[in-house]
């Protein structure tokens, strides 16, 4: 079930994932809404009859107004954690009790390099730092049902919400930004959005039944600076 507030671009990824052979549905989903994340939840078991992965990929940081917390607004700060981390916490919420009934399931979490390297903004550090510690809480609280939770920090990613919104807000071109943030990076070059699909696909796969409660850098082997 790929569930989008934007139902074009979730109907895009359905027809990809159809092309390729496999089996998908689109649900328009605002995680804002708390009856919206219910409804996905729902239509999906309908659909499956079960609830195997809840994958949580959400986050904003400067196209929602973040800033450093010298001059962040109180309505972008809230709105930031609103959709970074309560719309992660309510998604869990409704998905433990069917996994818990099933007695298996895992949380996939995306957090963010950004919560353990220096990162200038308030907003999206303190939220994706705080998925951390909610992956941790998950994990440990629902280990007796066979339930498993795991997070992922990416680190310099080329997608439009890392590069595309940074050349507008900076004035930049998307060469410019891309070139920058593959500078900072050991390895030399950004990641891509596959490599964190891979890195999913391996936390949620059987191949690891005995991981949980951790979060997997797929970063170029920035997080291992240290200082």
């Amino acid at each position: 079930m790929v569930a989008d507030r934007n139902i074009e671009a979730a109907q895009f990824v359905v027809d990809e994932i159809t092309k390729a052979g496999g089996t998908a549905k689109a649900i328009a989903c605002d995680v804002l809404i708390e009856s919206d994340i219910t409804a996905a939840i729902t239509a999906t078991t309908s659909a499956w009859g079960k609830l195997d992965i809840l994958h949580n990929n959400v986050g904003l940081s400067i196209e929602a107004g973040d800033a450093q917390i010298t001059s962040i607004d109180a309505d972008a700060f809230d709105h930031i954690m609103r959709l970074n981390l309560r719309a992660m916490v309510l998604a869990a919420k409704h998905a433990l009790p069917i996994m818990r009934k099933q007695r298996y399931g895992v949380i996939l979490n995306i957090s963010s390099i950004a919560a353990t390297e220096t990162y200038p903004w308030v907003g999206y550090k303190a939220s994706k730092a705080a998925i951390l510690a909610l992956t941790e809480q998950q994990a440990i609280q629902n280990a007796e049902y066979g339930i498993r939770a795991v997070a992922i920090q990416p680190g310099m990613i080329d997608t439009v919400m890392a590069v595309d919104a940074r050349a507008k807000a900076w004035g930049q071109t998307r060469e410019e930004v891309a070139k920058n943030r593959a500078s900072k990076v050991p390895m030399g070059r950004q990641g891509t959005a596959q490599d964190v699909a891979n890195a999913a696909l391996f936390l949620v796969s059987d191949e690891a039944s005995f991981i949980s409660g951790i979060s997997l850098r797929v970063d170029g082997a920035s997080g291992c600076r240290v200082g």
